[in-house]
């Protein structure tokens, strides 16, 4: 298993995964565009977990709804950033499919909560 293994606490989950994406890009050359990108990556990697902890301690089935729908925003435009980090450090290539992938499931995992929060509130 990868360094996601927690597979089931997602609060645990997604700060692994905000971590991970802090220790790849320290790792990286600062110039110009990384520099850009590496701010917008961090911002909306990180706020995937904060908002899902945020989420955990909705008021109201409306703000938990409003929260998870903010973590799917983020987990989106998280999909985006390492798009573009690839094409910038084509050297990470590899590790940077690990974080895709963690991503994509996070998305998934997301969509499905907002979808079935959605069903309930009918």
């Amino acid at each position: 298993m990868t360094q996601f293994s927690n597979k089931y606490d997602l609060e645990e989950r997604t700060a692994k995964f905000a971590e991970e994406i802090i220790k790849l890009v320290k790792s990286i050359n600062v110039d110009s565009v990384n520099k850009r990108i590496i701010e917008q990556i961090v911002g909306s990697g990180g706020s995937i977990g904060a908002n899902y902890c945020e989420a955990n301690e909705a008021e109201s089935k409306q703000d938990f709804k409003h929260k998870v729908g903010i973590c799917k925003k983020e987990t989106k435009e998280t999909k985006h950033w390492l798009r573009l980090l690839a094409t910038a450090n084509p050297e990470i290539k590899e590790k940077l499919r690990e974080l895709y992938r963690e991503n994509q499931e996070l998305l998934l995992i997301f969509s499905s909560i907002l979808k079935s929060a959605n069903k309930k509130s009918l």
